[in-house]
């Protein structure tokens, strides 16, 4: 399994964290949460997207369901 990708919010777009993701990387991204820095972990084990954040596991069924949650989250940079 390669090494994560680390990133913070905004650094790629949606799709290039899809892309990523598509290709078996873990991808950890350090967002402002709940007033403060944190770590959240999104991954892709082949059929299901997961958002794992220090509060609560999310999981998409599709990629639609993952980038509208990237982009809604902030996660992805808006072009």
């Amino acid at each position: 399994m390669p090494d994560p990708l680390r990133i913070e919010s905004g650094e790629l777009t949606g799709e290039e964290i899809l892309d990523a993701l598509r290709e078996g990387r873990r991808i950890v991204v350090e967002a402002e949460l709940l007033g403060g820095t944190h770590q959240l972990s999104l991954r892709h084990d082949g059929e299901t997207y997961y958002c794992d954040t220090p509060t609560t596991l999310h999981k998409h069924d599709d990629e639609e369901g993952m980038l509208a949650c990237i982009e809604k989250m902030g996660y992805g940079r808006v072009e």
